[in-house]
């Protein structure tokens, strides 16, 4: 069978970090975050163009320096299953925080909008990084990164085994007999581990793709395990050519060793595509240096758990921030703290360094962009990619430019002729019901006698 690239899209309403001003664009309306109308435009867009499934991120903590979709959005899962009602072939992705939603209440969201969708659901499992979301959800304090990702692990398991509820035969539906439900087909759920004691069944069938397909989006080693031995898709950032071949490589040895199908690799990319390879390139670096230096301060301000940096003299010394526990990205925080007190460098110099002029590789003409896409796919340095465009004219150019000259290729679809769910869009088989070895079913009880 031919591998063929797979592309998501995401959309991002009015720009997140790093795009502060995005609102004021004239191709936006500066409420898209809330307008139904707008997330259908994208997702219309996408199915037109092919692709296999339209992406939502979230996050639900608001900060002063918070972007403005972050502050004015909707939630996924309700979002998607209104899109669900006027498509027919894109998958539907929700991203949701395994550190702090209940494994039900996700299991039971996600199922609805399998079927409400005729099993083109997908969900994006992530674990929270933003320490005050502790708070806002009632906690004191935020999970250790460790911690974060041990959970997510046991989330999946339980969610997968609360899907698993229902066989496929549960519901024979048989009106002569009176016959609407096989309790030998019900399977509740008995868990216990170290972060969730769940017993019970979910009220909610499973779909026409079995169940739906669970995406992991972290780059972390822990993140990697973790998608390695749960996930199906991951939604990562892409590294130079050569460190993502060796990322791909990773994960399929991780998955081979725990006898898993490997999970497919989708980096996320901003394409600019334009008449030319020099056209394109000077909108890129128009784009970066646009984005004025207290845009540039506030972006930073998210690995620091949204710290407000704007209170410091930018031309001073990077600033002592004492010994607090930063839980959200310990590794990246350290690093950061240390090279900055290493070389004597200013607050200014730190932020200019966090975010350089770096150049994509998937910037230039359609044939130029299609071209790259084919080199890194052949390379195998990625599975496909996700659409993380801002600005509906650049879906636009993607879609007209540069999906013909894939489909030419050969490695692209000219229709949805794979299948009607996610996981025919991806290639992926139906998974039977993940069940514990000792699962048992519903006593089946034979009618008392007169």
């Amino acid at each position: 069978m031919t591998r063929r690239l797979h592309i998501g899209a995401a959309y991002h309403g009015v720009g997140g970090p790093g795009t502060y001003r995005l609102w004021t664009n004239p191709e936006l309306a500066p409420d898209a975050g809330v307008r139904l109308d707008r997330y259908l435009e994208w997702a219309r867009l996408a199915e037109e163009g092919l692709l296999d499934f339209f992406f939502l991120a979230d996050s639900v903590r608001i900060e002063r320096h918070s972007p403005p979709h972050y502050l004015n959005r909707l939630e996924p899962i309700t979002a998607l299953a209104a899109i669900a009602t006027h498509t027919r072939h894109i998958g539907l992705v929700a991203t949701i925080s395994s550190t702090y939603e209940p494994p039900l209440s996700v299991a039971r969201a996600i199922a609805s909008l399998d079927l409400i969708s005729e099993g083109r659901a997908g969900v994006n499992v992530v674990t929270t990084t933003d320490e005050g979301a502790a708070r806002l959800y009632g906690f004191d304090a935020h999970p250790l990164h460790a911690d974060r990702y041990a959970q997510a692990g046991e989330f999946v398991d339980v969610v997968r085994g609360l899907w698993a509820t229902y066989g496929d035969d549960a519901f024979p539906y048989d009106v002569a007999a009176e016959r609407f439900l096989d309790p030998g087909d019900v399977w509740p759920l008995r868990h216990e581990g170290r972060f969730y004691r769940v017993e019970g069944g979910l009220n909610v069938q499973r779909s026409r793709q079995g169940e739906p397909v669970v995406f992991q989006a972290g780059d972390s080693p822990e993140g990697r395990e973790l998608g390695a031995s749960h996930a199906e898709a991951i939604f990562s950032f892409p590294r130079p050519l050569d460190e993502q071949v060796a990322i791909v490589a990773e994960y399929r040895r991780r998955a081979a060793e725990l006898g898993r199908t490997a999970p497919l690799v989708l980096p996320g990319i901003s394409p600019i595509v334009a008449s030319t390879d020099g056209e394109a390139r000077a909108i890129e670096r128009a784009r970066h240096d646009a984005k004025p230096f207290d845009e540039r301060l506030r972006a930073f301000g998210r690995t620091f758990a949204w710290h407000d940096f704007t209170q410091y003299d930018p031309d001073a010394a990077f600033p002592d921030l004492g010994d607090q526990d930063w839980r959200a990205h310990p590794t990246k925080v350290r690093e950061i703290v240390e090279s900055a007190r290493a070389e004597g460098l200013t607050l200014r110099e730190v932020v200019d360094r966090s975010a350089p002029f770096r150049p994509s590789p998937f910037v230039g003409s359609a044939e130029t962009v299609a071209a790259e896409l084919l080199r890194w796919f052949d390379a195998e340095a990625l599975d496909g990619v996700i659409l993380l465009q801002h600005l509906p004219s650049d879906f636009r150019a993607f879609v007209d430019g540069v999906v013909p000259i894939l489909q030419a290729r050969g490695v692209y679809r000219t229709g949805y002729d794979e299948g009607s769910t996610l996981r025919s869009n991806l290639g992926l088989d139906a998974p039977a019901p993940r069940r514990a070895p000792d699962a048992q079913p519903w006593e089946v009880r034979e009618p008392a006698t007169a």
